[in-house]
């Protein structure tokens, strides 16, 4: 079963059609759910997921425009009338705060559970840190502040080699550090290395979220080499000359971003309403980038 999956609820841009919802994506690491961006119809997209209320956790928000937060009071809403307790993370600028914290205390002001603001800036910065995962922001060029968020998990811990372990009698409160990388020492005094006991461990994972933003070419080195590079692609090349001022990038541009990074794949979406067949992004992303997976909603990639 998969512990890290990227779960496809709205990939279209601001003008919702009957094709496409506006965006919103989840990530499920470790039965935690983590939002990135409430347009609306989110929150019946997330129930069409059969995904639990009570896991999602922190919701992250890449910028302040409409077709990303205006779901965000409704799932709020319906998650106290669910009788949802704990605490729910909401990751956000600071007019951001501002503004949700009025409309929370207007339509959801007796919530059975607490809601906490994380004040982000369009820097470069850990704003996230669990035992397994960490959650990093990249500044991107769109009209207003916006930020792109990358999930990475931490190292894991090395496999343990079972026969070996018994052959040299290591006692179980020693194996917590062993799967750390520690050597053994026997009671004798000799040290049995790590390489001996354990094998290496999975390999981590990570996943890069690039909502609005221009082409810029410096982008790719912020976001490194990930497993799965979301990256909008609002217009094709024939639509090139808007792209940029309105804050948006071309599928060409997002899969020289994706070839740039090194990620292993590139995963399209923000889609224009004008464009009635979605496979255009794919032909043009993969004339640079090979490995493209066209978006929709209802698609669940497992990552692992």
């Amino acid at each position: 079963m998969s512990t890290f999956k990227i779960h496809t609820l709205g990939c279209g841009s601001a003008k919702p059609t009957l094709r496409h919802q506006p965006s919103s994506t989840v990530v499920d690491h470790r039965d935690t759910l983590y939002m990135i961006d409430c347009g609306e119809g989110a929150q019946l997209a997330f129930q069409r997921h059969r995904l639990r209320f009570s896991r999602l956790r922190h919701i992250f928000l890449t910028h302040l425009h409409g077709d990303h937060v205006l779901g965000l009071p409704g799932l709020v809403s319906t998650l106290g009338l669910g009788g949802t307790g704990g605490k729910l993370t909401v990751h956000t600028f600071n007019d951001g705060k501002k503004i949700l914290q009025k409309i929370f205390n207007f339509f959801a002001g007796d919530l059975p559970y607490e809601v906490e603001f994380n004040v982000i800036e369009p820097t470069e910065a850990i704003i996230l840190d669990t035992p397994s995962l960490t959650v990093r922001t990249v500044p991107l060029q769109h009209r207003v502040p916006t930020v792109g968020f990358i999930f990475e998990e931490k190292e894991k811990p090395r496999h343990i080699k079972r026969d070996m372990i018994d052959f040299h009698q290591v006692p179980t409160s020693q194996i917590r550090l062993i799967k750390g990388g520690a050597d053994f020492t026997r009671p004798d005094g000799r040290v049995i290395a790590n390489e001996i006991l354990t094998s290496p461990p999975t390999p981590s994972l990570s996943y890069a979220h690039i909502s609005d933003t221009a082409y810029f070419p410096e982008l790719a080195e912020k976001i490194g080499p990930v497993d799965l590079l979301f990256h909008e692609t609002t217009y094709t090349e024939a639509h090139r000359a808007e792209a940029a001022p309105r804050g948006h990038s071309t599928a060409r541009q997002a899969a020289t971003v994706a070839r740039d990074a090194g990620a292993k794949a590139l995963l399209t979406g923000h889609y224009s309403s004008r464009y009635n067949d979605d496979t255009v992004f794919l032909r043009e992303a993969q004339e640079v980038f090979p490995n493209v997976i066209l978006n929709r909603e209802g698609l669940v990639l497992p990552l692992d």
